[in-house]
């Protein structure tokens, strides 16, 4: 265990020289992050954090959680890698138990390393399956890295590829725009599905599939209609084109359900994980049902997916998710968590909109009709200093992203939400 640190400013220069600029970070003033511990993370300096961000929804079970990772330990001192040419347990034992929790008749899994990995590997079992070679994604989404799944991503900051892949179309987003007062979640959700009918039907019989977030996480939280999804899928059965749902940001109790997609009493024909599946350890995969899975069968690998170290670590996340019912802890907490967000709107002229779902939470800050995304930085920074962290996005970078781990308590969420307050009382005008 390292007891100097060389500090945020070192750290900063050494970004600069050696990796690539595409790679950013939070904050003016950054702190070095060096250790973390169940809902806490804790800088080079002694401070402490209540993390309210999870690396991007990844810590559902909490920072370096003890029943979790000595489980890790133990495996990595054991067996570490060996590729899925050699027979090893922990992989098959993990398709298994997913297989458990997976909603409907989804019990086949491929095993890979990252969302974007998970993401295009769906839509190619989706060609594989049907033939065709087109996509829809909708406005607002972000799927993936890659040159594929970044032509499905509806946020122009996340199409790093001047030239996304001709065969994918973007459809309207299920969320209305919270500074027109004409719109509303019903209207939108009506749009989007209006608008992926249209593109079925000027494409006719050449979409294999649409793939879409439950919520869009980076899209600003954005939550659809309670019925978009029953009705999206019926339209999609009737063009024989198959549903994507990319749960690597929502998935794993993050929404009160195992899957976002429960929510909404929805089952797709291929569901995508990635993040909280390995708590830390990089581990994706795509499932699907027997016969999408059947029409995969030219050999394919990936060779770190899945392998011990990050299967019996996903293994002990998805023991400690049921044993100790964070999924209703998500849906309590959630709940409370957003009521005390809508109070401080109420009170906030500043927060225009709450959504989401469970503790995947997002605030919206509008000023005079326009995005306040310089005040969303600074509000960022303020509450950093005070010891919380929280995330941002949404397409103008102007919604307060809450995605803490499951393992928060009520205290942790009403010491968030005085901070907040104060921030927003001593720096902004607000109307009541």
């Amino acid at each position: 265990m390292h007891t100097e640190f060389i500090g945020s400013k070192k750290i900063i220069e050494k970004k600069k020289k050696y990796q690539i600029p595409c790679s950013y970070h939070f904050y003016k003033n950054p702190p070095q992050i060096v250790k973390g511990n169940m809902q806490y993370l804790y800088d080079s300096k002694g401070m402490e954090y209540l993390d309210f961000f999870s690396g991007v929804s990844v810590m559902n079970c909490g920072h370096c959680n003890r029943k979790i990772i000595e489980r890790t330990i133990e495996q990595i001192s054991t067996l570490q890698h060996t590729t899925t040419i050699y027979l090893t347990q922990p992989i098959v034992d993990l398709a298994e138990k997913l297989s458990e929790v997976l909603p409907g008749d989804l019990n086949k899994s491929f095993f890979c390393m990252s969302g974007s990995e998970a993401n295009e590997g769906a839509m190619l079992a989706a060609k594989l399956h049907t033939g065709k070679n087109e996509f829809i994604h909708l406005k607002g989404a972000l799927h993936g890295r890659t040159h594929l799944t970044m032509s499905v991503n509806g946020i122009d900051m996340w199409r790093t590829s001047p030239d996304p892949l001709p065969s994918t179309h973007m459809a309207e987003s299920f969320y209305p725009n919270v500074n027109d007062p004409s719109q509303t979640l019903s209207t939108a959700m009506e749009a989007s599905l209006s608008s992926i009918e249209n593109i079925l039907e000027k494409r006719s019989g050449k979409i294999a599939a649409l793939i879409i977030e439950p919520i869009q996480g980076n899209g600003g939280m954005l939550t659809p209609h309670k019925d978009y999804f029953k009705r999206l899928k019926k339209i999609l059965e009737k063009h024989s084109t198959l549903l994507i749902v990319d749960e690597v940001q929502t998935g794993f109790g993050r929404t009160g359900k195992m899957f976002a997609i429960e929510n909404f009493d929805t089952v797709p024909d291929i569901i995508t994980t990635a993040k909280a599946l390995g708590n830390g350890q990089p581990i994706a995969a795509f499932s699907t049902r027997e016969a999408i899975a059947n029409s995969f069968t030219k050999p394919s690998a990936s060779t770190l997916g899945g392998n011990p170290v990050s299967a019996v670590t996903s293994l002990a996340v998805l023991d400690y998710i049921l044993e100790n019912d964070l999924t209703l802890r998500a849906h309590t907490l959630g709940k409370y968590l957003k009521d005390q967000l809508v109070n401080l709107k109420k009170k906030h002229s500043l927060i225009k909109d709450v959504r989401g779902i469970g503790l995947m939470l997002g605030a919206e800050l509008v000023e005079d009709g326009s995005a306040a995304s310089e005040k969303t930085d600074l509000i960022l920074e303020m509450l950093k200093d005070r010891g919380f962290f929280v995330g941002k996005n949404g397409y103008e970078r102007n919604v307060l992203a809450f995605q803490p781990p499951l393992v928060i308590n009520k205290e942790d969420i009403d010491k968030l939400i005085t901070a907040l307050d104060e921030i927003l009382m001593d720096l902004f005008s607000y109307k009541k």
